[in-house]
């Protein structure tokens, strides 16, 4: 625990001693526990922890059937040997596994009390008995308490309040250790987690009720493991969409990294351009996959300079015409980038496209109104809007206002009035925050960084080919588009 701060330290110190509290029923002499049930489903557990250890919640539906099967104090022993033998994979070690621990102790023994407060158990021993009942006949006979005896919905209603509450506490649990130990927001920590944290408990809900109702049917505990096999299967598919999801973000990133490592004149100026993108993108209307690709459009639209000389790029001073002849060639560079990159779609036209005009005028091809992709439509507008209220080292940024002033009296010829008017509404709706300038980098720092975490590396030939010679000139002023560079 070495690494951690002393807050953070404190923090699973007390979440370790309030899981101890909480099990400690379950181990004094006398206590009335099934340790073969709980056991067996800690095996289990353990056993699923270690087989997809990068996603280990896909065998929450084994903690919340001993949640479901066991007292709280029982259920809260579960997950402890599975949270102490996964594996880790940074330091510290020791810290890590302690606090896993704890934080599934206290969820799981959450989510046995609030069953047991919504009477689950009651409900649970009510579905056994018909169970019981399908192999004798007289049992079959209609009881007079029968209507007072809660059915099937109402232990499903208290299986998905437990499997909430289990999530909930857990998600808790953890936002509190990310503001303690690597100083995430509150906001960050727990609101923006908690929606996308709670989904998959509404399905572990009811995999755990299956789970606790076969464990004690005539089929045993067998039956009830196979309920996990649908639930792996989904694990994995989940894990792998995740790791495609990751390899693509940081594609992306060590694109941007490299363009701004070359480009100094333009840093930050990529991530703003997506962001205005997106904005625009909401107001016309696109959603899910399609205001994703455009977002991505407009963060690589310039990867192509990857391709430019630096010594241009960085030029103190005019460009002669064949010097800007050569920079206009990044649009086609780019798009030989990407070309392989699959799941960049739409997205590749706006990096070819970006630089054309609605008057036929612009570059590479001269492509004319309708004949320009939407998406370059949109990140040419969101590309000039960023440069023109960006601040450069020889001018200041110019107003919001101005900027959109300015895009208005040039659509119609340059841009399109339609995406024009998009980003007018959307600047009247959330207003434009420029995180990053480009004569002011450190203004990075603003956000603080994951002290557990290394910082993204880039290759060392990205690096070098991004890299400029030690002694290149300062950003020279750019042309084109209004307010912006090439």
């Amino acid at each position: 625990m070495r690494a951690l701060p002393h807050e953070a330290r404190a923090y699973v110190l007390c979440a370790v001693l309030a899981g101890g509290l909480c099990a400690a029923p379950a181990v004094r002499p006398g206590a009335a526990v099934p340790w073969a049930t709980a056991a067996l489903l800690a095996v289990v557990h353990a056993v699923g922890s270690r087989v997809r250890a990068r996603w280990p919640e896909w065998c929450s539906p084994v903690l919340l059937a001993g949640a479901f099967l066991l007292p709280p104090a029982a259920a809260a022993l579960v997950a402890v040997p599975g949270a102490l033998l996964a594996r880790v994979e940074r330091p510290p070690a020791g810290a890590r596994r302690a606090w896993r621990a704890a934080r599934l102790s206290l969820a799981v023994w959450a989510a046995s009390c609030a069953f047991a407060a919504l009477g689950g158990p009651r409900a649970l021993s009510a579905l056994w008995a018909l169970g019981d009942g399908a192999q004798d006949p007289v049992a079959q006979l209609p009881a007079p308490e029968a209507s007072d005896t809660p059915g099937f919905a109402y232990a499903l209603v208290a299986a998905v309040a437990a499997a909430l509450v289990l999530g909930l506490a857990a998600t808790a649990l953890e936002g509190g250790v990310l503001v303690m130990a690597e100083r995430h927001s509150p906001r960050a920590a727990w609101c923006g987690r908690l929606p996308g944290a709670l989904a998959p408990y509404l399905v572990h809900g009811p995999a755990g009720l299956a789970m606790a109702v076969l464990w004690r049917s005539p089929y045993g505990p067998a039956a009830a493991l196979l309920v996990l096999l649908p639930m792996y299967v989904c694990a994995c598919g989940f894990v792998l969409y995740r790791r495609e999801s990751a390899a693509h973000q940081a594609t992306i990133r060590a694109l941007v990294q490299a363009v701004d490592i070359k480009d100094r004149y333009t840093r930050g100026h990529s991530e703003r351009v997506g962001r205005a993108s997106a904005m625009i993108a909401r107001e016309l209307g696109m959603s899910g996959d399609r205001l994703e690709a455009v977002r991505i459009a407009g963060i690589l639209h310039d990867v192509g300079k990857l391709g430019v000389p630096t010594r241009l790029l960085r030029k103190n001073g005019p460009l002669t015409p064949d010097e800007r002849r050569v920079i206009e060639l990044h649009p086609e560079y780019g798009d030989e980038m990407v070309r392989g990159i699959g799941f960049l779609g739409e997205a590749r036209a706006a990096i070819l496209h970006h630089h054309e005009r609605l008057d036929g005028s612009g570059y590479p091809y001269g492509l004319a109104g309708a004949q320009i992709p939407e998406f370059a439509r949109v990140v040419a507008v969101a590309d000039a809007f960023d440069a023109m209220t960006s601040t450069r080292t020889y001018r200041r940024a110019r107003p919001v206002d101005t900027a959109v002033e300015e895009l208005k009296r040039c659509a119609g010829s340059q841009f399109d009035p339609r995406m024009v008017r998009a980003l007018s509404t959307a600047l009247d709706r959330h207003g434009w925050h420029a995180a990053v300038t480009a004569d002011a980098p450190e203004e990075r720092g603003n956000v603080p960084a994951d002290p557990l975490s290394p910082p993204l590396e880039l290759p060392p030939l990205v690096r070098a080919a991004a890299s400029g010679p030690a002694d290149a000139p300062e950003p020279r002023p750019g042309h084109g588009s209004p307010g912006g560079g090439p």
